[in-house]
């Protein structure tokens, strides 16, 4: 998928960004998130990341509380939970005030990163330091992914008709692989774990293997999955 000649290179890429938790939802390179923003600090979030040319928010998820779960993850400041420790950062490019008092955003994802550190909060929100070695093929456009795209459609068929999800099969048939899959991951009613695991996929084949076994197991569950071939 073609990148915005707007979005900054590996080297442009904001050391401290400002973060927005928020469980179940997912934000992955190339795909874009419409967000409705009406907290005081998340309103301050915006406005400070509005005034910085590269416009980025980091979208990380709270992490679940496990009692078995003694990892952890980033350092949080009291009273704030703790995340997962890999999110993907976004840049804002579209934006409208409404009359009420919200920020209606459109945030386009650029590149996963790795929390380093947690900094001191400004205005109320959280911010951190971003290590955005690890997904650095992020940037640019990857190569094709190898992934069974006949299965792959077979599953979203039979999960749409099941979830009474309406969509042009003809441009589902249309999509790229990289645009089905990362809009899939970003759109379909996955748990806040599944979603971190699509995340964290290191590459879109296995970020399509994951999608493909999600939609089989939901389909399975409700008896729907007996012409899937394996």
């Amino acid at each position: 998928m073609t990148r915005s000649v707007f979005d900054p290179s590996f080297e442009d890429l904001p050391q401290v960004i400002p973060i927005f938790p928020l469980t179940g939802v997912l934000l992955l390179p190339t795909g874009k998130l419409p967000l409705n923003i009406f907290e005081p600090r998340y309103l301050a979030m915006v406005r400070d990341a509005l005034a910085d040319e590269r416009r980025m928010i980091g979208m990380l998820q709270p992490r679940v509380p496990d009692p078995d779960d003694n990892r952890g993850a980033a350092n949080s400041e009291e009273g704030e939970p703790d995340l997962y420790q890999t999110g993907c950062a976004g840049r804002i490019t579209s934006f409208s005030e409404s009359d009420d008092g919200r920020y209606m955003l459109t945030l386009s994802g650029i590149c996963r990163f790795d929390i380093a550190e947690e900094m001191t909060g400004k205005d109320g929100y959280r911010r951190v330091l971003a290590d955005y070695r690890r997904f650095r093929d992020d940037i640019g456009d990857p190569p094709e992914a190898e992934i069974d795209r006949d299965r792959l459609l077979a599953a979203v068929k039979e999960y749409f008709a099941l979830q009474n999800i309406e969509a042009s099969w003809d441009a589902v048939l249309a999509t790229p692989n990289q645009r089905l899959i990362t809009s899939l991951a970003m759109t379909c009613p996955f748990g806040p774990n599944e979603r971190q695991a699509l995340l964290e996929a290191q590459t879109l084949s296995a970020r399509a293997d994951i999608v493909v076994t999600l939609l089989e197991m939901a389909l399975m569950e409700n008896g729907e999955a007996s012409d899937i071939s394996h």
